[in-house]
């Protein structure tokens, strides 16, 4: 069994499969993950064969039902899982991610039993790679204010768009692809499409050259006159909006779990160096300095950590999860930004290296406070919640 304990199993009462679960991911991350991290970084590589590993451990289908190819997990053990990864390497945690929470997930979530049983078994077993396309040039966090089409022409819609910053836009051999059929309803005249890799029309644009998280591969997409048949609507026309909006409520689970694993991962790392860097004879770690920015970072994992798997939980009891699972992804991301910046600090010039880990956490860290949602629009929520009561 590996050691857990200086985390919250007690308070948070995992049960004996969620922690076997933990071990199994937390192994599978030390031995197969942490040796080619800065391959994967340094050459922008998305890790296939990881991911199909990940696939065959059931991985990629966390929440997706066993009828349909999955593991039937909750989101408990999916915060768990991406958090062990993002300890070890955010890149590839944010890929499962993506992965599980997004494409996966409205599929599951919304999608009818025959498409269910057509996508989802390849996408579960990591088969295929899956992309969710909302994100467009001009519309960011406005997302009802995107511009891509879908006109219904006899059994089939014709998509005409570009969407932007995708994850495995690339790679991605199946994409749930948001678009307007009915641009008089505004946000509510959005769909939700399943289309295919290969599908005439469907194009792959320039491949974004980023700052961190550089072994999940983003890409531009295009829709030319991309013929999609009718019966890859995913629920009702008009439904894509609400739908997405459920899906980015979990993802935000997905991101403060992240979050607290690369937080995780800045004070493992700089405790280590602290013990064994010396400075004026004595070690790091017994300057006061050093040892209150350790434990700031602890105390602010400790609250991260709590609050992520609260919002897991309830969660997985169909509870209303907005107010707190906004929280979640707020707190979680700014105290994992202040991790990696203070563990740099801890390690000096050193941090300032691609030596140590700490370089590639705070170069992947900047995305937690934009993705599925920034800082901003989590404030915004929280705030709207408080003055409804």
């Amino acid at each position: 069994m590996i050691e857990t304990k200086n985390e919250t199993n007690f308070l948070l009462d995992f049960d004996e499969n969620q922690i076997a679960i933990k071990n199994t991911i937390r192994e599978f991350a030390e031995k197969q993950i942490k040796p080619r991290v800065m391959e994967f970084d340094e050459a922008q590589k998305f890790p296939m064969d990881i991911m199909q590993q990940l696939g065959e451990l059931g991985f990629l289908g966390i929440l997706v039902p066993e009828e349909f190819g999955g593991s039937q997990l909750g989101y408990v053990e999916y915060a768990l899982i991406v958090e062990e990864l993002a300890r070890i390497d955010p890149s590839i945690s944010l890929s499962v991610a993506a992965h599980n929470g997004l494409c996966v997930n409205h599929i599951n979530m919304f999608a009818n039993d025959e498409l269910k049983k057509k996508y989802l078994p390849d996408l579960a077993g990591g088969r295929k790679i899956g992309a969710w396309a909302l994100t467009e040039p001009g519309s960011g966090s406005d997302a009802a204010g995107m511009q891509t089409i879908a006109v219904k022409e006899d059994n089939y819609y014709i998509l005409n768009g570009t969407k932007n910053f995708i994850t495995h836009g690339g790679v991605g051999k199946t994409a749930v692809v948001m678009a307007i059929t009915d641009k008089s309803k505004g946000k509510k005249g959005i769909s939700a499409f399943i289309v295919e890799k290969g599908t005439k029309g469907f194009l792959v644009g320039k491949k974004e050259n980023k700052l961190g998280m550089r072994a999940s591969e983003t890409t531009q997409l295009a829709f030319d006159n991309c013929k999609v048949p009718a019966e890859n609507l995913i629920g009702n026309e008009g439904e894509g909006f609400t739908q997405a909006m459920k899906i980015l409520e979990g993802g935000r689970i997905s991101i403060a779990s992240l979050s607290v694993g690369l937080a995780q991962g800045c004070l493992e790392s700089a405790l280590a160096y602290s013990k064994e860097r010396k400075q004026f004879g004595k070690a790091l770690s017994e300057f006061q300095a050093t040892q209150f920015k350790l434990a700031d970072i602890a105390t602010d994992i400790e609250a991260a950590r709590i609050m992520t798997f609260k919002a897991a939980r309830l969660k997985d009891e169909g509870k209303n999860i907005l107010d707190i699972a906004s929280k979640a992804k707020l707190f979680a991301s700014e105290i994992a930004t202040k991790a990696a910046n203070e563990a740099v600090q801890i390690l000096g010039g050193y941090g300032f290296t691609k030596d140590y880990p700490v370089e590639k956490f705070y170069r992947d860290v900047k995305l937690l406070t934009i993705g599925e949602g920034t800082s901003e629009v989590q404030r915004i929520v929280i705030a709207r919640t408080l003055l409804q009561d």
